[in-house]
């Protein structure tokens, strides 16, 4: 051993030590170290997993609705049974899968693509998780025990209030969605945090990739649209729990207030989930074109122009509640104009793939599914942004399909292509590109087939929210149409899982990188190590991979028997300290437990905002409690690098 390290290069890691820089990262076997891991990956996968088993039970839902409506005055389902299946598939989809896994597939890549080894805060990453795991649990615990929401995935008052839902349903939807809110917010400032300060160095504000552009672009929309309606369900839960009257007209409340309130978060809320979505098709598109991206800097300005015009939009959720008219004219402006950048986005990703040499594997496929779906729900997003036409469609299903095209089209189509693209570097094996073409082509048909005909079911007066209709309505063809193309769905989903577990069990090897794509993720292993990278990369362009040659530069220098990541300046990603990262510790877990007594018990009784509080001290005490003195940040001079 002592004579191979001898012949290493100056700076590089001999064997031993690349063993101990293995050990010092590597969370705890077993069971206890499932629990305790803070590792940015790890967390990071079980978020996933977590939030495509919801995905799996929002589907079953939807399948449920749709074989109810799939011919008139059936009676599958009693309409109490409809109304919470109703609004458990809303809920689920977008507090429970939409966020929550575009916020997953932010915290296992960003790190990586910035170069770096481990996320921001990892400890209070981990609580993100429990938290999260905590509010999905409570939410199906009450579905099952016959007290899930039955007011809507929006829980309009004053349905959603105390005169008119009685019991716990409405309170049990008001705190999942104050549990979903703090794991946002959480994943949200710790991925600002790593974007701006832990940049491999080089890695200036021009090099940044898109993708990452775009998760610290939803990351700014998360922290100023989730304090909406968090403040939101609190008020609805004291109006409900405690007597207040923030949304009871007849003691100077005002049932609008709970509208503009849900949709100031509730309109960022989809482009949270689109505008990473964007950044996957922009950094995916130029491995398949196989050519850099055309017009990168005006990509990166359409994704800030699309957070900052997200927030003027919401009132055309509400333009058939009397507002005034001018007000109105804005807000239809707004709605238009933020077809701006979206335009510009897709005209960059054509010409990308028009002036390159496509090969069409699955991952590319789904782009170009996504950006067909994309426009057709920007067009009818268009229309709907228009007073007349939407006081004519509001409530029907014209706006079912439209929001479905929105968000599958926009969201799930580039989730797909993400998994398809990334899973290699998650697990080290590929997918299956003919299964993964099955997917494509059932789940790009049925979605077709499923929503493209609710278009003209909206225009015919079906409404939303529909429990059952009568046959001279003539909406049967078409509703079975929908639960026919639904089906289709279904199978695809089922092809995508047997294609997950059949390549887990024996896919093709991967190899460190399989594409030949040019972000930093691709320049370690596959998958990665624990602490990501031995050496940190040091950036010198757009396309680090493509751009790097054999004897690229690296950072040496970090100690191997501590957790150690480098911090850079927030412009040019120039060295400048060294911080130490906390190890495993089961800390989070149980503050998350102290968090869900105080809001859970709170529903039942006061006592729970009694109890969750002195749970919270010791739980807190024990994370903050230094079990060792750590290793003082150190000053990081240019010339080590």
């Amino acid at each position: 051993m002592a004579s191979t390290e001898a012949h290493l290069p100056a700076g590089l890691l001999s064997p031993a030590e690349r063993e101990l820089l293995h050990q010092t990262w590597s969370d705890r076997p077993g069971f206890w170290g499932w629990v305790t891991a803070v590792d940015h990956k790890s967390v990071a996968k079980r978020y996933i997993f977590t939030a495509f088993l919801f995905f799996i039970l929002g589907g079953l839902e939807a399948a449920a609705i749709r074989a109810q409506l799939a011919r008139p005055e059936n009676h599958l389902l009693d309409p109490d049974q409809y109304n919470q299946i109703f609004t458990m598939h809303g809920t689920t989809m977008m507090f429970l899968f939409g966020v929550p896994v575009q916020l997953a597939m932010a915290i296992y890549l960003v790190p990586l693509m910035v170069g770096t080894r481990n996320i921001s805060f990892p400890r209070l990453n981990a609580l993100g998780y429990w938290t999260y795991l905590i509010g999905g649990l409570f939410l199906y615990s009450g579905f099952i025990l016959n007290t899930g929401p039955d007011a809507g995935w929006f829980s309009y008052v004053p349905l959603a209030g105390p005169q008119f839902s009685a019991g716990k349903r409405v309170d049990v939807w008001a705190q999942t969605v104050t549990f979903t809110e703090i794991a946002a917010l959480i994943a949200a400032v710790e991925l600002i945090v790593t974007i701006l300060k832990q940049r491999a160095p080089g890695m200036s504000l021009n090099r940044i990739p898109v993708y990452v552009w775009a998760v610290l672009v939803t990351s700014f929309v998360v922290l100023f649209a989730m304090p909406s309606v968090a403040l939101a369900s609190m008020m609805l839960a004291m109006d409900r729990l405690v007597g207040s009257h923030f949304f009871n007209p007849a003691e100077g409340g005002d049932p609008l207030l709970w509208q503009h309130l849900y949709w100031f978060f509730g309109h960022p809320e989809v482009y949270i989930m689109f505008i990473p979505a964007a950044g996957f098709v922009s950094d995916i598109i130029p491995v398949f074109a196989r050519r850099k991206m055309f017009g990168h800097t005006a990509l990166v300005l359409s994704l800030v122009a699309t957070g900052f015009v997200s927030f003027g939009l919401w009132v055309h959720h509400m333009f058939t509640t009397g507002l005034p008219q001018l007000g109105q004219s804005f807000f239809t402006g707004a709605s238009l104009m933020i077809a701006i950048p979206s335009g510009v986005q897709v005209f960059c990703w054509i010409a990308t793939l028009w002036a390159g040499r496509p090969r069409f594997a699955t991952p590319l496929l789904f782009v170009i599914g996504f950006i067909v779906l994309f426009v057709c729900g920007g067009i009818t997003g268009v229309m709907v942004a228009s007073v007349p036409f939407d006081q004519q469609a509001h409530d029907t299903y014209f706006i079912v399909a439209h929001l479905h095209y929105v968000q599958v089209g926009a969201f799930v189509f580039p989730l797909f292509a993400a998994i398809y693209f990334w899973f290699p570097k998650m697990t080290g094996r590929l997918l299956s590109e003919r299964l993964g073409k099955w997917n494509f082509w059932l789940f790009f048909i049925g979605v077709n087939v499923t929503f493209f005909p609710q278009h003209f079911l909206g225009l015919m007066g079906m409404t939303r929210r529909v429990y059952t209709y009568l046959p001279e309505t003539g909406w049967g063809p078409l509703n079975l149409l929908s639960s026919v193309g639904a089906a289709m769905i279904g199978v695809s989903v089922l092809v995508f899982i047997a294609n997950v577990f059949l390549s887990l069990r024996e896919g093709v090897p991967a190899g460190d990188d399989p594409w030949g794509a040019h972000t930093l993720e691709w320049a370690t292993a596959s998958p990665p190590p624990p602490f990501n990278f031995a050496h940190l990369p040091v950036v010198g362009g757009l396309y680090p991979n493509w751009e790097r040659g054999a004897d690229a530069p690296v950072v040496t220098g970090l100690g191997n028997s501590h957790r150690e990541v480098l911090a850079t300046t927030v412009m040019d990603a120039v060295p400048d300290a060294i911080q130490t990262h906390p190890g495993p510790s089961v800390a989070p877990l149980l503050v998350a437990l102290a968090i869900g007594v105080t809001f859970i018990t709170g529903v039942f009784t006061p006592w729970g905002f009694v109890v969750g509080p002195v749970l919270l001290f010791p739980t807190m005490l024990m994370w903050l409690w230094p079990r060792r003195k750590p290793a003082a940040e150190r000053a990081w001079c240019e010339e080590r690098v």
